[in-house]
């Protein structure tokens, strides 16, 4: 049975036939995707399981990865940064820079694709280096574009309009543009690693593994050591807890080549947990999909206090698990949890200690939400409807003139 048969058993035999359908009609057509990492971040994430379904549907989809030096990605962090409102300013050599580097790539990557899949803001300005009309570019940021800091906003918006379309992850990123916009929500695989059951002795021994207590309340984060994932409020979260309920807290999660600032944010992360024996901070390797998968398994609650948000797949990872989850109403989760029925929103670190005590005292209001926020998942956020939405925008483009696409 061939890989794509295989989510038939989540989505039943008609949404795979109808992927197979309409990647019949994009045979031959060669679709080039392009960001800054291949490891670290959803994007490469979500990359490294689109890719080869695409390819095994028959279409010719590959991947690549722009270079740049630590200066650009500095340039690009804190490009990242403004896009979620933060208030930055750029020097000429700055902005000369990240053009440049973009140039760089331009000149030694091969931009042939028949339809060009650019991702985020660091490759942004490689539409400038198109080839002809009849090449289709495509722009897709993946963050929360929903109260930019304007001059970076301004700046990127000046390339994003000579592509031929963008795509965002939720309604309340989109913005007055010149260019078609269409809204595609990220997805997780329920066949990765990180997201395959797991039998309980590969959960006890992680467990083991980092010294975690299996015999008492677990809460866990996963998320990169990043400002915006808002993992000092997280232990603010458990300190007050704490006080009610002997809980442990796992705050997990690995680096990216693009984000200059993780080291930091870990090291002021270390200084706030104070030694805490019950607060476990683990700096992941890329390759620790297992280790991820099992620590959420294994928790009580999972946390997603994240000040800005453009999806939050651990958020879908938790629900996929049936696990409960408190998150920031922020960006995409909203998207994801349901208030009260796939899980608990929340503004403030109080609010988010009263959820948590609550959920962590009412095991059986827990695991409703956790159920209800698995069915939400499944119906919505898998990589089959994500492939769906992504075959119908590259067929859409390929017929733009065509009032009535005919199948």
């Amino acid at each position: 049975m061939s890989k794509i048969k295989e989510y038939v058993k989540f989505v039943g035999a008609d949404v795979i036939n109808e992927l197979e359908f309409y990647a019949g009609k994009l045979a031959g057509i060669k679709i080039q995707n392009i960001n800054s990492t291949s490891v670290g971040g959803g994007v490469a994430e979500i990359l490294a399981r689109m890719i080869p379904m695409l390819r095994e549907l028959g279409i010719n989809a590959y991947w690549d990865v722009i270079k740049g030096g630590e200066k650009f990605f500095e340039i690009t962090k804190k490009m990242h940064n403004a896009l979620h409102g933060q208030q930055v300013t750029y020097s000429d050599e700055e902005i000369s820079l990240y053009l440049q580097t973009n140039e760089n790539n331009a000149r030694e990557m091969k931009l042939n694709g028949d339809i060009m899949f650019i991702h985020d803001p660091q490759p942004c300005a490689l539409i400038k280096y198109k080839q002809g009309d009849e090449q289709k570019w495509i722009w897709r940021g993946h963050v929360d574009f929903s109260n930019p800091e304007m001059f970076t906003w301004n700046f990127l918006k000046e390339y994003i309009e000579q592509y031929d379309a963008s795509v965002f992850s939720a309604p309340s990123f989109a913005h007055r543009l010149r260019i078609p916009q269409v809204l595609i929500s990220p997805s997780i695989d329920p066949l990765s690693e990180k997201n395959i059951d797991l039998p309980q002795e590969t959960i006890d021994s992680v467990l083991e593994k980092f010294n975690i207590d299996k015999n008492r309340p677990l809460v866990t984060q996963i998320s990169r050591f990043d400002y915006l994932k808002d993992p000092i409020g997280v232990v603010k979260v458990y300190k007050l807890v704490k006080k009610y309920i002997d809980c442990q807290l796992v705050l997990a999660g690995g680096g990216a080549t693009d984000d200059p600032e993780g080291a930091k944010v870990l090291a002021e992360v270390q200084e706030v947990a104070a030694n805490d024996p019950d607060i476990f901070l683990l700096l992941l390797p890329p390759a620790s999909d297992i280790e991820i998968n099992a620590l959420q398994r294994a928790s009580n609650v999972i946390l997603q206090k994240s000040l800005r948000e453009g999806f939050g797949l651990t958020v879908a990872e938790a629900l996929w698990k049936s696990k409960p989850v408190i998150a920031g109403a922020v960006g995409g989760i909203p998207l994801q949890v349901t208030h009260k029925y796939s899980g608990l929103l929340t503004y403030t670190i109080e609010g988010t200690a009263f959820a948590l005590k609550q959920l962590l005292q009412n095991p059986a209001y827990a695991k409703k939400l956790g159920e209800n926020g698995h069915e939400q998942i499944r119906k919505n956020f898998l990589i089959t409807r994500h492939l769906r939405d992504y075959l119908l925008l590259f067929l859409s483009l390929l017929h733009k003139t065509d009032n009535v696409v005919f199948l």
